[in-house]
């Protein structure tokens, strides 16, 4: 592969609407999924692709991310820091890897990606400043963002993460043959669905991970 930037996956959130939702005290990331969990199934994908990646993530789910991945891949931002939004998240995963030829920003509750549509985003950042998935003409993630955007990236802040970066700039979709790319889980009926292979596709906003 040409071109292999850095993954930043997202696993700051609070999953608000997973536990609002559920009598469970566990975080969604921390759900099973088959003889995994929903953030190790995530990163199975991410390692896979043999490109650099980095965790963003809170204390709480230190335990459950240090046993998949180097200690020295992971970003730990307070809950404060958490609170002020996926912006800052993604500004805190591209800070800590600055030298990176570009970024990919994958959300940690994505477990249906495939390693394929990851390293196909990353291969379109060669040529294009902004890229991204699409499964049938619906945008998915990863989203990704090329070396010159660094300055940009790391001033974002708040809920509405990267969008004015995607829309100031050409973004170049990348269509891919995965539904996966469309499926994060929000809610435990989600889980549920991806658990038992009736899925139901909901595409997220590319300006927006997380």
């Amino acid at each position: 592969m040409r071109h292999r930037p850095t993954i930043v996956v997202l696993a700051a959130g609070q999953g608000s609407r997973f536990a609002a939702a559920s009598s469970a005290a566990a975080h969604k990331l921390e759900q099973g999924l088959g003889e995994s969990t929903v953030l190790g199934t995530t990163l199975g994908h991410v390692i896979a692709t043999a490109c650099p990646f980095v965790v963003v993530t809170t204390a709480r789910l230190v335990p459950l991310a240090s046993t998949l991945v180097a200690r020295c891949d992971l970003v730990v931002i307070s809950d404060d820091e958490a609170r002020r939004g996926v912006g800052h998240s993604i500004a805190a995963g591209v800070a800590e890897r600055p030298m990176a030829t570009g970024w990919l920003v994958l959300p940690g509750d994505m477990p249906m990606i495939s390693s394929a549509s990851i390293l196909a985003v990353a291969e379109a950042l060669a040529e294009h400043p902004v890229a991204f998935s699409q499964y049938h003409g619906r945008r998915g993630h990863p989203v990704g963002f090329a070396a010159e955007l660094f300055s940009e990236l790391i001033e974002l802040d708040g809920d509405e993460g990267a969008r004015r970066i995607v829309a100031r700039y050409p973004a170049h979709g990348v269509t891919v043959d995965d539904p996966g790319v469309l499926v994060d889980i929000d809610t435990p009926a989600d889980l549920s669905r991806v658990r038992s292979g009736q899925v139901q596709l909901q595409a997220g906003s590319p300006g927006a991970p997380g």
